[in-house]
């Protein structure tokens, strides 16, 4: 059981969890692979985000086999997208943020392994941002680039060129909270969130491109990820 405690921060957090996450081939959901230091990527998550944010302002969007995930964290409050099997994570970041209203909100997909450090240098971020990092990136990573003025402007699995990855930490702040949502319903069903970020940014609104390519952040699609990571945490 995760202990409730006080946070340093008055936000929300998502993780996005409904996904089937075919490519690691397990009969289990992506979030409760276990990793070389024994914890599930949720428990691990979870430890890190309780440094800062209070277990009661902690929301998982589930779907594929949610009942398993449920049972491993009883105590979190969860959001369920039954279209999980048709609809990407677009529309499970609209089903949560439709309910969150007033706070920032930081919102990172299940299947991503972080430092602590990471969430500390986003919590204390005063702008709407992307986590990214500065690596070469294949095509499978969602990859980004910025304007002039330095700020994100496009952010994709096609973007040409791209500086790095966009490791799926994300933070919108509540004044750019309605565009956001804006945009999300705008999405088709298979869209990926980036798409509504994309659309927000033509729109105005400002993603700041937050560097943790100094810190373990990685998100685990494959089993070479794994490994990866594992390695990393050892």
């Amino acid at each position: 059981m995760l202990d409730r405690r006080g946070g340093i921060a008055i936000l929300s957090i998502v993780l996005l969890s409904a996904g089937i996450g075919s490519r690691l081939k397990k009969p289990y959901p992506k979030c409760l692979v276990q990793l070389s230091n024994g914890k599930s990527i949720m428990q691990h998550q979870l430890e890190g985000l309780l440094r800062y944010i209070d277990i009661d302002n902690i929301y998982v969007v589930v779907g594929y086999k949610k009942e398993m995930i449920m049972e491993a964290f009883p105590e979190l409050f969860y959001i369920y997208n039954n279209t999980f099997e048709t609809t990407n994570t677009s529309k499970s970041l609209l089903k949560a943020l439709k309910k969150l209203k007033g706070n920032d909100v930081i919102w990172i997909n299940g299947d991503v392994v972080f430092e602590y450090q990471v969430i500390e240098r986003v919590v204390s971020f005063p702008h709407s941002c992307v986590a990214v990092n500065t690596l070469p990136v294949g095509e499978e990573e969602v990859k980004y680039r910025v304007g002039e003025n330095g700020l994100i402007s496009q952010i994709s699995k096609e973007v040409a060129n791209a500086l790095g990855e966009a490791v799926g930490i994300n933070k919108v702040l509540s004044r750019d909270l309605p565009m956001l949502v804006e945009k999300l319903k705008q999405c088709n069903d298979m869209d990926y969130f980036e798409k509504a970020l994309e659309m927000a940014v033509e729109e105005g609104i400002e993603f700041y491109p937050l560097e943790v390519t100094d810190l373990i952040c990685k998100e685990v699609d494959f089993e070479e990820d794994l490994k990866s990571v594992n390695e990393m945490l050892l």
